[in-house]
C-alpha cells in the first residue's frame, strides 16, 4: 500500500472542508430557516417516540447514520432543536443505520449522496447573488451542505485503503484465541478502524474478509461490528468542534448512547452472539459459525487449496468457491441481524433514559456561561393553547425573559470597552455579543409570530390593544440589542484606526453605562409585573431618561473643549461620542418601552 505525505495533507484538507461545510451549513440554517424549520422540527420531535421515528426515517432515506447525526448536530447548533429532542433522533438514527446494512446485505448497493453534491452547488451559487437575504441564506445552507458531504466523501477517499489491503490485519489472528481479552481487543479494533476510515460499512466489509480468511470467529466479528458503533460517533464529534456547547453535548450524547449500549452487550456477549447465530440459522440463512470452521479445516487438510482460494487462482465455478460464497452470505446476514437486534434492544432500554442522557452530558460538558446555552423560548411552546387570553399571559412572561437576555448584552458591551484590543479575549467577547444579537433577532420573530397567531383568536378589545402594545415592546427590546452590538462595532472601527482612549474617556463612558444600566434594570422590573406597575416606578424611569440626556449633553459639550485642549486626539473623540450617542439611543428605546407600558397596561384591569 502506497500512502504518501501528499495523501495525508489531502486527508487534513478533507477534514477542513468537512468542518467548514458544517459551519456554513449551520450559519445558513440560522439565517434562513428560523422559526419555520424550528416549528417543523418541533412537530417531528414532539416526544421521544416521534423523534426516534424521525431519526430512523432520515437515516434510512439517506443511508448514512454519520450524515444524519451531523445534520442533527447542525440543527442543535443553529438553535432549531433542543438537546432532549436531538437525543431521541440520534436513538432512531442508530436503528436506521441497520437498514443500510440490510440493503447492502440483500441488494449490494448504497445511495451515494456525494453524486448530487456538484449539481447542488450549481443550483446554490446563483442564490448567493440574490438581493433577498432569506434566499441568499438558503444558498449558503446548500453550499455548506454540499461541502459537508464532499468533505465526508473525500475523507473516505484519502484515508489509507485498508479494505483492499486486509493483509495488514493478518497479525490479529494471533489474538483470536484469548477469550474475553480477544473480544475486547477486536472491539477496540472496530472502534479505531471506523474512526480512521470514517465508514462503518467499510469496517463491515473488512470484518467479512477477515471471517472469510478464517482469521476470526463470528463472535469476534460481532465484537468488531459493536466497536464500529462507537467508532462512527467520531463524525458528529468532528462536526461539533466548530459548533456551540449544545452541539458538543449532542455529539457527546451520541457517544454515550453507544458506549452504554456496548457495556451491557459485553456483559452478556457470548450468549447474545449465540442467540443471533441461532436466529440467523432459524430464518434459513445458515450457521454463521460454519465459515470459520470450514476455512480453518481446509487450511489444515489441504493447505495448497487454501492458498489457491485466496490468490484468486481457483476457477469461478469451483465447489469450494460456491461453498465459501454461501457461508459468506450467512456471516453477512448474521452480522446484520446482530447489529439490528443490538440496536433495537439498546433503543428499547435507552429511550426511557432520555432525561438521564441530557443531565449527564450537561454535567460532562458544562456551559462556560450559563446564559450561553442553546436558544429556546421559556414560556411559549410550539403549539398555541386553546385560550388566547392565556397565551397573552405566556407572552408577557417571555417578554420579560427576552428583556433580561438583552440586558446581559449591556454588561458585555461595557466589558468589551475595557478589554484589550486585538486580543483573543476581545474577539471571543465580541463574537459572544454578536451571537446574542442574533439570538435576539430570532426571539423577536418567534414572540411576534406567537402574538400574531394569538391575535387571530377570539380576544377582547383590551386584549387586542395589549397584543399590539407587546409587539411594539418586543421591537424596542430588539433595538436595544442592536444598540449594544453597535458599541462593539464602534470599538472595532476604533481598533482599525488605532485611536486610543484615555482614562477620562473611559470614566465618562462608564458613567453613561451606569445610568443606562439603571434604566434597563427599571424597565425589566416593569416588564416582570407589567399589569401592576406603580406611578413611582414610571416616574423614576422618566427621571432616569432625563438624567441620561443631560449626561449626554454635558459630555458632548465637554468633548469639544477636551479636543481643543489636547486631552485626546480628534479621532478618539469621534469614537467616544459615537459610543455616548449609541448609549443615549439605548435610553430612548428603554423609555419607549416605558411609554407603552404606561399607555396600555398602567391602571388597567389585569387580564389574569
Amino acid at each position: 500500500m502506497n500512502y504518501s505525505f501528499l495523501d495525508f495533507l489531502c486527508l487534513i484538507g478533507s477534514v477542513g472542508l468537512f468542518l467548514y461545510g458544517m459551519k456554513v451549513m449551520s450559519e445558513g440554517l440560522q439565517k434562513a430557516a428560523g422559526d419555520r424549520l424550528r416549528n417543523i422540527l418541533s412537530a417531528m420531535t414532539r416526544n421521544r417516540f416521534t423523534g426516534t421515528i424521525t431519526g430512523f426515517a432520515i437515516t434510512a432515506l439517506i443511508q448514512s447514520s454519520s450524515a444524519s447525526t451531523v445534520m442533527v448536530v447542525s440543527f442543535v447548533n443553529a438553535g432549531l432543536m433542543t438537546l432532549a429532542q436531538s437525543m431521541a433522533v440520534i436513538f432512531g438514527a442508530n436503528v436506521g443505520t441497520t437498514f443500510t446494512a440490510w440493503v447492502i446485505a440483500l441488494f449490494g448497493f448504497k445511495v451515494n449522496i456525494s453524486a448530487f453534491v456538484l449539481p447542488l452547488i450549481g443550483l446554490a451559487v446563483p442564490l448567493l447573488f440574490s438581493k433577498k437575504g432569506r434566499t441568499k441564506s438558503i444558498g449558503e445552507f446548500l453550499v455548506g451542505f454540499s461541502f459537508l458531504f464532499m468533505g465526508l466523501d473525500m475523507i473516505s477517499l484519502y484515508v489509507p485503503d485498508l479494505q483492499s489491503n486486509p493483509e495488514m490485519f493478518a497479525f490479529l489472528k494471533e489474538y483470536a484465541t484469548m477469550g474475553i481479552s480477544s473480544i475486547l481487543i477486536f472491539l477496540a479494533v472496530g472502534i479505531v478502524l471506523t474512526m480512521v476510515i470514517q465508514s462503518s460499512a467499510a469496517t463491515f466489509a473488512i470484518t467479512l474478509i477477515m471471517c472469510t480468511k478464517g482469521w476470526i470467529t463470528f463472535d469476534l466479528a460481532c465484537a468488531m461490528v459493536l466497536g464500529s458503533n462507537i467508532g462512527t460517533t467520531i463524525t458528529p464529534i468532528l462536526a461539533s468542534m466548530s459548533g456551540n456547547v449544545a452541539a458538543k453535548r449532542t455529539a457527546m450524547g451520541h457517544l454515550l448512547f453507544n458506549l452504554l449500549g456496548t457495556v451491557w452487550c459485553i456483559c452478556i456477549f457470548i450468549p447474545f452472539c449465540d442467540f443471533n447465530a441461532w436466529l440467523t440459522d432459524t430464518i434459513g440463512a445458515g450457521n454463521p459459525n460454519a465459515l470459520y470452521n470450514f476455512v480453518n479445516g481446509l487450511e489444515q487438510s489441504d493447505p495448497e487449496l487454501y492458498n489457491h482460494l485466496f490468490d484468486n487462482s481457483l476457477p469461478a465455478g469451483h465447489e469450494v468457491m460456491a461453498k465459501i460464497a454461501t457461508m459468506q452470505l450467512s456471516v453477512s446476514f448474521g452480522l446484520s441481524i446482530f447489529h439490528t437486534v443490538f440496536n433495537l434492544v439498546n433503543l428499547s432500554i435507552m429511550i426511557w433514559l432520555t432525561n438521564f442522557y441530557v443531565k449527564t452530558v450537561e454535567r460532562l460538558i458544562p456551559a462556560k456561561h450559563k446564559e450561553d446555552e442553546e436558544f429556546a423560548l421559556k414560556y411559549i411552546s410550539g403549539g398555541l393553547l386553546s385560550s388566547a387570553e392565556l397565551n397573552i399571559a405566556q407572552a408577557e412572561k417571555e417578554m420579560a425573559v427576552y428583556a433580561e437576555r438583552v440586558g446581559r448584552m449591556l454588561d458585555m458591551a461595557q466589558t468589551l470597552v475595557h478589554t484589550k484590543e486585538r486580543s483573543e479575549e476581545f474577539d471571543k467577547l465580541y463574537s459572544r455579543l454578536d451571537k446574542y444579537e442574533d439570538i435576539s433577532d430570532r426571539m423577536e420573530i418567534e414572540i411576534a409570530n406567537f402574538l400574531n397567531l394569538t391575535a387571530e383568536g377570539r380576544l377582547s378589545n383590551q386584549s387586542k390593544l395589549h397584543v399590539a402594545a407587546m409587539l411594539n415592546i418586543v421591537s424596542e427590546i430588539e433595538s436595544i440589542a442592536d444598540a449594544c452590538l453597535g458599541v462593539g462595532k464602534i470599538l472595532l472601527r476604533k481598533q482599525q484606526s488605532h485611536a486610543e482612549f484615555n482614562k477620562e474617556i473611559y470614566e465618562n463612558i462608564d458613567t453613561m453605562f451606569a445610568y443606562v444600566h439603571e434604566a434597563m434594570t427599571m424597565m425589566i422590573a416593569l416588564l416582570k409585573n407589567v399589569e401592576n406597575t406603580t406611578d413611582h416606578q414610571l416616574n423614576t424611569s422618566y427621571n432616569k431618561e432625563r438624567e441620561i440626556n443631560n449626561v449626554r449633553n454635558t459630555l458632548r459639550s465637554a468633548n469639544v473643549d477636551n479636543i481643543n485642549e489636547k486631552h485626546y486626539e480628534y479621532q478618539a473623540g469621534i469614537y467616544y461620542m459615537d459610543i455616548i450617542s449609541d448609549l443615549e439611543r439605548t435610553g430612548d428605546y428603554i423609555i419607549n418601552v416605558v411609554d407603552t407600558i404606561k399607555e396600555q397596561f398602567h391602571n388597567r384591569i389585569p387580564l389574569r
